[in-house]
């Protein structure tokens, strides 16, 4: 089975949208978990929560990584991020038996995309993203690295990446926004 996650309902037909990979591509995962993440994106949901209006593709949020045994792990690198995030978010996540030939397996576990058009066979109502990933992570198919755990490990490496996607989103005014709200410490003095 191949996984698909959206926020829009009655989909009859999943159609490649262009890509972080520069072409149109429909995403998939074989885990249903893994798609869990797709639901809700962080930055579109703040600027929309905080007024930013903002009518251009927006930048996808994606604090999350797979340890070495290919389990996804999600970051907290706010405090109380997947709440904020995922909590009270209703999407639906779409299953397929198959995937076209020419779909191919991307450089992500268990993640394949394909560019042709791709009919699912079932639609799962999600009412709220968050209890489905800590459903998900109670029983070990994710694991969550929350806020004050990660950043006791991992805060000069945060401050380093923060004011270098900051530098590098030029052209997306609706991701600084976001990271202006969310990391105002770090990035305080840069416009």
């Amino acid at each position: 089975m191949y996984y698909h996650a959206s926020q829009t309902p009655n989909i009859s037909i999943l159609q490649p949208h262009l890509s972080e990979h520069g072409r149109p591509l429909v995403y998939f995962s074989d885990r249903r978990e893994n798609v869990l993440v797709y639901l809700c994106n962080a930055v579109e949901k703040y600027c929309r929560e905080n007024g930013y209006n903002y009518s251009g593709t927006f930048q996808k949020w994606g604090p999350y990584g797979f340890d070495p045994d290919g389990v996804l792990r999600i970051e907290e690198y706010y405090p109380n991020a997947l709440a904020e995030t995922y909590k009270n978010t209703p999407g639906y996540i779409y299953t397929c038996s198959s995937i076209p030939d020419d779909s191919s397996q991307v450089s992500i576990p268990h993640a394949f995309v394909s560019s042709m058009p791709v009919k699912p066979f079932s639609c799962e109502k999600i009412s709220d993203a968050y209890e489905e990933i800590m459903k998900a992570h109670k029983s070990g198919l994710i694991r969550i690295t929350p806020y004050e755990e990660f950043i006791v490990k991992r805060k000069n490496w945060l401050n380093q990446i923060i004011i270098s996607e900051y530098k590098e989103a030029t052209e997306h005014p609706e991701y600084r926004f976001f990271l202006k709200g969310k990391f105002p410490e770090i990035l305080e003095g840069l416009s």
